[in-house]
C-alpha cells in the first residue's frame, strides 16, 4: 500500500480541515531499507551513525572525543562573546539578584547554542568553585542555587552535564593529591582545598534535589576505601555537616551501613592512635543515626541561607516553566562510565553497558572506515527522500548524537511551516525502517510535540494514515480518505505495513502518548468492534507498552529485567492519560471494549510485565467506566 499522509491545520484535529498533497517517500529498489549504525541489541536510544551535513569525512561519535583530546579548536568570535556574557553575570551574582540572573542566563539559550551555553557556564562556575583557597559556604549554596534554577528551567539535561562535570572535576583534583608538594608552590593549608570546595558544592546540589541521596551514598562509600586518611575524614565531616540529616530522612538504611563501615574501620586500630577529626567524624555519625543530631554554630548562617534558596526554588514555577521536577537517581560508576556507556541523562537513567556492544565498539574504531558525504545522499535517496526539505530533515536526525542535539539541529534549518510537517513524517518513516525499535526517534517526537502544537496536528494524521495502510479504510473522515485516494499517482511508493514497523510505531506512539505529546483522542476515528488482523496486533502492542510507559521515566528498558519497574504503580500518571478520552462516549466504549475481548497476551511477557500490564487495563477499564459516569450526569 502507499504511505499516504493526511491533511492538517493549526487546529485541533475534530475541526473542519483541507488537505494538502504530500509525495510519499519513494525508494528505487522497491524495499523498505534498514537505517544504518543501529545494533537489535543496544539498551540505549541511539541516533543512527551517518555521515554529517558538512563537508569532509565522517568521524564517528565515539572516535569524537579522541580527537577533541588530541587537539581542541579555536573558540570561535561567537563562544568568546558567549563566555564574557556569562562570566560578568556570574561576577553579579547575589542573593538579591539571582532572580533576575537566571532569567538572563535563560535568555542566552535562546541566543545561543543550547551545547555551548552549557559547556561554557559549566566551566566558568567549576573553576570558581575548585580554587585553592576556602570558599565560605554560604558563597557555594548561591552557586548551587544557581546550578538548582537551571536545572528546573532548562531541563534534566543541563543538570546532568553539570554533575557529570562537577564529579569528574573532584575525582581528577582528588587523584591528584598525593603528588601536590609543597615544592610546586602549594602551602600545606591550601591542600585538597579544591576537592572541599566541590564537595560542599555536590552537597548543597543534594539538597536542592538536583541529585538524589545514591550518588552521595556513593561519594561516602568511595572516601571509606581503603584507609581512613585525615583528608578523607575531613571531605566526610563536610559531607555529614551539610547533608547529614536530609541523608537520614532520605535513606536511613543506607546511613546504617555506612556507619557499620566506619565502626569496622575503626575498631581494628588502636584508640589512642585516632585523631581528633576521626573522633569527631565518629560522634557525628553517631548522633546522626540516633536523630540527635544539631546545627553546629557556624552552620546556622549556611542553613539559613539554604532555606531562603530553598524558598527562592520553590516560587520558580510562578515566572518560569519548569522541565525537570525529579532528583537525578544515578550511582557515581555509572556517572564516571558515561563517556563509555553513553549519556545516560539524556533519557534520564543509566545505562549499565553491554560487553558485546562494547566490543563492537572497539572493533569499529579499528575497522571502519571514514565515510564519504556522498554516502549520506546515497543512503537518503535510498530511504525516499526525494525533496530538498526531506534530505535537510534526514541529514539533521543522522548525523545528531542524541534527541537534544536533533531537535537543535531541526530548528536551525528554519524550515516554513508546511515544510515543517515534513520533520514528523520523516521521524516516523525512519522508525517503522528500523529492524529493532529505536526510542531516538519517540524523544525527538516528544520534544518537537513539546515545542509546537502544529506537529501534534501532524502526528495524528500521520497515525492515521498508517491505520489505513492496516486496513482500516474509514479512518480520517470521508474528505481526508477521498483526498488520500486522489493523491496515489503521485505517491508511488509500496510501503508495506512490516511486523517489525508495526511494532516499532505501536512503541512510539505508546511512549509519545503516556508522556503527554499526544493523548488517546487520536484514536477516535477508529472502529474498535471491526479491526482488521494487523491493526488488532498495533494497538495490543500499544496499550501494553502505553501502561509500561507510564510508570517509567525512560524508554529504555528491558522488560526481563524486573528491576527496572517502579515496585508500587503510579495509578495518577496512568489515570491522566486515559482520562483525556473518557470524554468521548464512543471512544470509551470502543476501548473498554478491546480491552474486554481483545487485551494483549500477557502470558508473552515476564511475570513482572505482565502483572503491571494486568493492573493497567483494569485501571483503564475502571477510569473509563467513571469517566463515561460523569459525562451523563452532567449533560
Amino acid at each position: 500500500m502507499h504511505l499516504e499522509a493526511g491533511s492538517e491545520e493549526e487546529e485541533e484535529s475534530d475541526d473542519d480541515s483541507t488537505s494538502e498533497e504530500f509525495a510519499g517517500f519513494s525508494d528505487d529498489s522497491g524495499e523498505a531499507p534498514e537505517l544504518v549504525g543501529t545494533t537489535a541489541g543496544d539498551k540505549a536510544p541511539a541516533s543512527p551513525t551517518l555521515p554529517k551535513a558538512a563537508g569532509g569525512a565522517y568521524v564517528p561519535p565515539h572516535l569524537r572525543a579522541k580527537q577533541a583530546a588530541a587537539g581542541a579548536s579555536a573558540e570561535t568570535a561567537e563562544q568568546t562573546k558567549l563566555k564574557r556574557q556569562a562570566q560578568g553575570l556570574l561576577n553579579r551574582l547575589t542573593e538579591q539578584n539571582i532572580a533576575s540572573i537566571v532569567s538572563e542566563i535563560e535568555a542566552l539559550y535562546r541566543g545561543f547554542s543550547r551545547n555551548d551555553v552549557t559547556t561554557i557556564l559549566t566551566s566558568l562556575v567549576l573553576e570558581t568553585i575548585s580554587s585553592r583557597s576556602n570558599l565560605l559556604d554560604s558563597f557555594v549554596i548561591l552557586y548551587s542555587a544557581l546550578i538548582a534554577s537551571l536545572t528546573k528551567i532548562i531541563g534534566i539535561e543541563f543538570g546532568a552535564s553539570f554533575v557529570h562535570d562537577l564529579v569528574t572535576s573532584y575525582k581528577k583534583h582528588y587523584s591528584a593529591l598525593p603528588t601536590i608538594v609543597v615544592a610546586e608552590g602549594v602551602e600545606e593549608e591550601e591542600r585538597g582545598k579544591e576537592c572541599t570546595n566541590l564537595i560542599v558544592l555536590l552537597s548543597e546540589l543534594y539538597n536542592f534535589q538536583v541529585i538524589s541521596s545514591r550518588l552521595l551514598y556513593d561519594v561516602i562509600r568511595d572516601l571509606l576505601d581503603g584507609d581512613l586518611a585525615e583528608f578523607n575524614v575531613e571531605l566526610l565531616l563536610k559531607l555529614l555537616k551539610n547533608s547529614g540529616a536530609q541523608l537520614r530522612h532520605d535513606d536511613p538504611k543506607a546511613l546504617d551501613d555506612i556507619v557499620q563501615i566506619v565502626q569496622q574501620k575503626t575498631t581494628m586500630q588502636d584508640p589512642r592512635g585516632l585523631g581528633s577529626r576521626t573522633k569527631f567524624m565518629l560522634e557525628t555519625l553517631s548522633n546522626l543515626k540516633s536523630s540527635k543530631s544539631k546545627a553546629v554554630q557556624n552552620q546556622a548562617v549556611a542553613i539559613e541561607a539554604t532555606n531562603r534558596m530553598k524558598k527562592f526554588l520553590g516560587g520558580l514555577a510562578k515566572s518560569h516553566t519548569i522541565r525537570s521536577y525529579d532528583s537525578l537517581r544515578v550511582s557515581l560508576s555509572d556517572l564516571l562510565a558515561s563517556d563509555q556507556k553513553g549519556k545516560w541523562w539524556l533519557v534520564g537513567a543509566a545505562w549499565s553497558g553491554d560487553p558485546l556492544v562494547d566490543n563492537q565498539m572497539e572493533r569499529s574504531e579499528e575497522e571502519a572506515p571514514a565515510v564519504s558525504e556522498n554516502s549520506i545522499l546515497k543512503l537518503a535517496k535510498k530511504q525516499g527522500m526525494n525533496t530538498d526539505v526531506r534530505r535537510k530533515i534526514f541529514v539533521a536526525l543522522m548525523t545528531s548524537e542524541d534527541y537534544v542535539n536533533a531537535h537543535e539541529r531541526l530548528d536551525q534549518l528554519h524550515l516554513t511551516e508546511v515544510q515543517q510537517r515534513e520533520i514528523i513524517r520523516v521521524l516516523l518513516h525512519c522508525c517503522g525502517t528500523e529492524q529493532a525499535y529505536n526510542p531516538f526517534y519517540a524523544l525527538v517526537a516528544q520534544e518537537l510535540c513539546k515545542a509546537s502544537h502544529s506537529h501534534k496536528v501532524t502526528l495524528q494524521f500521520c497515525l492515521w494514515d498508517f491505520l489505513r495502510e492496516l486496513g482500516e479504510t474509514d479512518v480520517g473522515g470521508a474528505e481526508i480518505i477521498k483526498s488520500a485516494r486522489d493523491r496515489e499517482e503521485v505517491v508511488g511508493f509500496d510501503v508495506s505495513a512490516t511486523k517489525s514497523r508495526i511494532q516499532n510505531l505501536a512503541k512510539a506512539f505508546a511512549w509519545l502518548v503516556a508522556k503527554s505529546a499526544s493523548n488517546l483522542m487520536i484514536f477516535r476515528p477508529v472502529t474498535f468492534t471491526a479491526l482488521q488482523p494487523r491493526t488488532v496486533t498495533f494497538f495490543q502492542l500499544f496499550l501494553a507498552h502505553m501502561i509500561i510507559d507510564s510508570q517509567l521515566r525512560t524508554p529504555v528498558i528491558d522488560l526481563n529485567d524486573k528491576v527496572q519497574l517502579p515496585k508500587k504503580h503510579n495509578s495518577e500518571a496512568l489515570e491522566q492519560t486515559v482520562i483525556k478520552a473518557a470524554s468521548n462516549g464512543g471512544l470509551s466504549k470502543g476501548l473498554i471494549y478491546f480491552i474486554s475481548k481483545l487485551a494483549p497476551p500477557v502470558q508473552e511477557y515476564p511475570p513482572a510485565v505482565a502483572e503491571t500490564i494486568e493492573w493497567g487495563l483494569d485501571l483503564m477499564k475502571d477510569t473509563l467506566k467513571t469517566g463515561m459516569d460523569l459525562a451523563s450526569t452532567l449533560a
